[in-house]
């Protein structure tokens, strides 16, 4: 489990060219543009042996200055509520504006560690208008150049300094499986688990958010012993209108990446909404196994088709992803709980699967000799051997004499092979080819 860091600042400093930056990869949509982030971007950095998970904040909505204020403020909120640290980028060429007031106004009232990152500073003249932000009351400053990286260097060495020490698990915990419940608010995750351990330990009502912390259970029943972990949905404010969406991610970052399994929620009265998608795709990210609950099944108008059309609208926003379990349940008839215990732990098993070398070879060979990668100007690839890596989670590395010509379609004809022949459903699987 990694810390959490959230970048936050008004749209248009650059936040998203910081993230892509600290994650080393252009993931984030960057345009001169204000406010073309309109998904949570989310990923994973490292800097001096010390990994961590990057939050960018960036928000699109409509409207005047205002209404952009007004989100901008909910969204700092959050940060302050869930993140280990907050870096709050400001943009050089445009000074301290109204809304950068504010955002350092909430700021300062918060104890978790706050780094100022002065954005555009690509010159000698900016490094000396950046002494203007000591005026945000903050106090120590760093000036970056995101695009050039400038400067990030000294920002991030500060970063993991301050970054609050994780604590140890202990080797009972660390040997037991832990299975975390995710998914959007009131899916019914706190009804679930109740309907499990079969007593009313999480308080269940019809108001998003109702959980407010991620809870721990130990479950030994019907022969399967576990953690359970119930990822808190939203804890309710009186005067600030939340961004459930921003929220809920946030809260499942922690909880899916000290995770064997994620059991992901979807509420079948609404369907499978962007959501739970962001959600489904933060646990593939993490390479955790997944399972996908349609829960609330009970409550929905049924004919003979209505199941298999409902999971076949699933599998097509999975793509190309798509060997997961989904299973119709319901936590208040307890319909099909035990099922979806045995598919969860099935998957667990499925994650650990190892498969001796020569087995994979025997097949794979054979089959890659009657289907080859195709030619590329003129140059035929051969692969000659392959093998699973000793990795956590399935990894299988194929030694070829030209890679840079195995291209990402071959790539998942191989990976669907693997699947037709061992069984890791509901667990994503890494190819690479290397040089022999």
């Amino acid at each position: 489990m990694n810390n959490i860091v959230a970048i936050v600042g008004r749209p248009n400093v650059g936040k998203s060219t910081f993230f892509n930056r600290l994650i080393k990869r252009r993931e984030a949509i960057v345009d001169s543009v204000s406010g073309v982030t309109r998904d949570r971007n989310y990923g994973k950095s490292e800097w001096n042996g010390k990994e961590f998970s990057v939050i960018d904040t960036g928000g699109y909505i409509k409207g005047s200055d205002d209404i952009f204020e007004g989100e901008i403020r909910r969204q700092v909120e959050l940060a302050i509520d869930e993140a280990d640290a907050i870096i709050f980028v400001v943009d050089v060429e445009e000074g301290i504006t109204p809304m950068d007031a504010e955002v350092a106004k909430l700021l300062r009232k918060v104890t978790k560690p706050i780094l100022l990152a002065v954005n555009k500073v690509d010159n000698a003249m900016r490094e000396k208008d950046a002494i203007e932000f000591y005026n945000l009351g903050l106090g120590e400053y760093f000036t970056i150049a995101s695009i050039s990286g400038s400067g990030t260097g000294e920002l991030l060495d500060k970063l993991v300094e301050v970054l609050p020490e994780l604590p140890e698990v202990s080797e009972d915990e660390e040997q037991l499986p832990r299975f975390c419940v995710v998914g959007r608010p009131n899916a019914g995750k706190s009804s679930f688990i109740n309907a499990l351990i079969g007593e009313d330990r999480f308080v269940v009502t019809d108001i998003a958010g109702t959980t407010r912390d991620s809870i721990d259970t130990r479950y030994n029943r019907f022969g399967f012993e576990f953690n359970l972990v119930d990822t808190a949905g939203i804890r309710r404010k009186a005067k600030v209108k939340e961004d459930l969406e921003f929220y809920s991610v946030m809260r499942s970052v922690r909880a899916i990446e000290h995770s064997d399994v994620c059991i992901l929620l979807i509420d079948a009265t609404r369907g499978f909404e962007g959501q739970d998608q962001s959600i489904f795709w933060l646990a593939e990210k993490n390479r955790k196994g997944v399972i996908i609950l349609v829960n609330k099944w009970d409550l929905v108008e049924k004919d003979t088709m209505s199941t298999r059309d409902y999971e076949a609208k699933i599998r097509e926003e999975l793509q190309p992803f798509t060997d997961v379990p989904i299973i119709f349940t319901s936590a208040i008839t307890k319909q099909r709980l035990l099922k979806a215990l045995e598919e969860t732990v099935k998957v667990y098993e499925n994650r650990k699967q190892r498969i001796p070398t020569s087995k994979f070879n025997d097949f794979m060979l054979k089959l890659i000799e009657a289907y080859p990668p195709p030619a590329l100007k003129g140059k035929y690839v051969k692969i000659k051997y392959c093998m699973q890596l000793p990795t956590p989670t399935p990894q299988f590395v194929f030694f070829a004499n030209l890679p840079q010509y195995v291209k990402e379609p071959y790539k998942r004809f191989l990976e669907n092979k693997i699947r037709e022949n061992w069984d890791f459903s509901g667990v994503p699987i890494d190819i690479y080819i290397r040089e022999k």
